[in-house]
């Protein structure tokens, strides 16, 4: 199951919250800062919807500098 994960952080924050996460977090594939309504984006591979629901709510949003995440699954695993 993939899905992408579209955070909102503190000011002057997201390198730091990208950086923990990628230490953090072994499903994650892909996750870097960006410009626009959110301030990074992380792409994550989990086995099913509970172990994503473990990362995002037990790991993800636990970090003090993260204001506001919103999760979108992937609908389909093949490229």
């Amino acid at each position: 199951m993939r899905a992408y994960i579209f955070i909102e952080t503190k000011p002057g924050t997201s390198e730091e919250v990208v950086k923990k996460i990628k230490e953090r977090v072994k499903e994650v594939v892909q996750a870097d800062s960006i410009y626009g309504r959110f301030d990074a984006i992380i792409l994550i591979e989990a086995p099913d919807l509970e172990s994503l629901n473990e990362i995002v709510y037990k790991v993800i949003e636990k970090d003090s500098n993260i204001i506001h995440t919103e999760t979108s699954l992937v609908l389909s695993g093949k490229d």
